[in-house]
């Protein structure tokens, strides 16, 4: 597929990917779909929440070392901003890192704006960002008003790069564009890679791009093996580093969901060769991903004697672990590749799937066609899942589900949603730190944090007893989860 990075903006994922949010049945069915239109449910005729695109490319732009970020939004849009210092400094220090703050100013469109344009505060934000934080880079991110107004970023950027002399970043991330949220990742990403990265003027055969959020360093040991170096991207990086990532031998992610837009173009574009397999979460994964991480970097002469080895290492203790677990089941509720990763470990823990849902779906990602993707490589390892649902945070379905299959823990990806299980006496694990659960470490860390939450069963029980669900008591008798995803003959999804 080729990616054109000259255009304005990158496709939403519902045009590039033909990403869906509504999808009830078997894992293997989803996979071997041809297209969304196998599916007769195209809506939710009832939504109860959901997130936004700007958010996504929040996570990118934010926490990049030296740069601002102007916000081209209503204050109701950057109201989630303050948490984000703590992010910052937390993570820093777990990278062994100087701690930073997030340098991010709002240009505050008002109702007026609205009417009649809110460029020049957006060119007073972008110099008052320029004055205040003395950036290397300022990313610019859109809103859906300034997208309703059409305000004109491109031009604007333009314009106040050649006044200021460094890079100004458009990031065209209205929510109102994408149901698929994670659009917001490529929209940042897009951006970066037109306006920021370089063609490689060396090569660094012992440098592996790691595309990821903020996190622990994990990848530096798991890399270590075979005597390379991660270069963790884009989050906690700076702006120089950034636009030298051309310089790896390859490029590695902890989801489809968050890098294949980035490696693909990279690759594509950069001449820096992307890792095929599926991110290295669960043991067949990490061994696959590490022999093709050997083949860049020519490591492929020591690379089975490491996998060997700790394949030895890990086996006591994740024996121990499989013994506890025997007969418990798991319900998994994260963002679309990154549940798949989670599949892999809980197989390699013992423990049953008895479902899971994803908070979209792509049919196909940005360099490969239908049944080639995460999906279709998990469902190879834990089998195929009867009970596989998508969903874009629907707490009323969510709980639904739960009722319905009773698993002994649930392993949420995004905060706030643990306590729906919660709710229900089912302990919930957040798994709000992708990296940790990285590499064949990763798989004894999950057990681990599992293993003491599931004794803590009491306290959910108690929790259970005394709480009380918001719901009309039609809702809680109906049986069907997915009563509100009907076609227009009312045929269930």
């Amino acid at each position: 597929m080729s990616l054109d990075i000259s255009q304005t903006e990158v496709a939403i994922r519902e045009n590039r990917l033909k990403s869906i949010i509504y999808y009830n049945g078997a894992a293997s069915q989803l996979s071997k779909a041809p297209t969304a239109d196998a599916f007769s449910c195209k809506e939710r005729s009832y939504s109860q929440c959901s997130d936004c695109a700007q958010m996504c490319a929040s996570t990118i732009t934010f926490f990049v070392r030296g740069a601002a970020v102007v916000v081209h939004s209503p204050m109701g849009c950057f109201s989630n901003t303050p948490l984000n210092d703590t992010q910052f400094a937390n993570s820093s220090i777990e990278r062994k890192q100087a701690p930073d703050k997030v340098h991010v100013i709002c240009s505050n469109i008002s109702e007026k704006d609205t009417v009649y344009g809110g460029v020049k505060k957006l060119k007073e934000a972008i110099k008052e960002a320029y004055n205040r934080f003395n950036p290397t880079a300022i990313f610019v991110q859109s809103s859906c008003a300034a997208g309703v107004v059409g305000d004109d970023l491109e031009g604007t950027t333009s314009e106040m790069q050649e006044e200021l002399q460094v890079p100004v970043i458009p990031v065209y991330c209205e929510g109102f564009k994408s149901k698929i949220w994670s659009s917001g990742f490529d929209a940042a990403y897009h951006g970066i890679l037109k306006k920021l990265v370089k063609p490689a003027e060396t090569k660094q055969k012992d440098l592996v791009n790691i595309f990821n959020f903020l996190g622990s360093d994990t990848f530096t040991p798991l890399l270590g093996l075979l005597g390379l170096r991660p270069n963790y991207l884009v989050p906690l990086a700076d702006v120089d580093t950034i636009s030298r990532m051309s310089e790896a031998a390859c490029s590695g992610h902890i989801c489809e969901t968050l890098g294949t837009y980035v490696t693909e173009v990279l690759e594509e574009k950069f001449d820096v060769p992307k890792i095929k397999a599926p991110a290295p979460f669960g043991i067949s994964w990490t061994d696959n991903w590490l022999r093709e991480v050997a083949t860049y970097t020519d490591k492929t002469d020591i690379v089975e004697d490491v996998i060997a080895s700790e394949h030895a290492r890990i086996h006591d203790e994740l024996e121990e672990l499989r013994a506890y677990f025997k007969g418990k089941k798991v319900y998994i509720f994260a963002g679309d590749s990154y549940a798949h990763n989670v599949g892999c470990i809980v197989k390699d823990l013992g423990l049953e799937l008895v479902g899971m849902t994803t908070l979209h779906h792509d049919m196909h990602n940005d360099a490969c066609d239908v049944g080639k993707d995460s999906l279709a490589e998990m469902i190879k390892v834990t089998g195929d899942i009867d009970n596989f649902s998508v969903c874009n945070k629907q707490p009323y379905q969510v709980i639904k589900l739960l009722q319905k299959l009773q698993p002994d823990v649930m392993i949420v990806r995004h905060m706030n949603m643990t306590i729906l299980g919660g709710k229900l006496g089912i302990p919930s694990l957040l798994e709000g730190e992708t990296n940790v659960s990285a590499g064949y470490e990763g798989v004894l860390t999950t057990g681990r944090r599992l293993k003491s939450l599931m004794q803590t069963k009491g306290v959910f029980n108690t929790l259970k007893e005394y709480n009380e669900f918001p719901y009309s008591k039609w809702w809680q008798e109906e049986e069907n989860p997915f009563y509100f995803e009907q076609d227009r003959k009312g045929a269930k999804s």
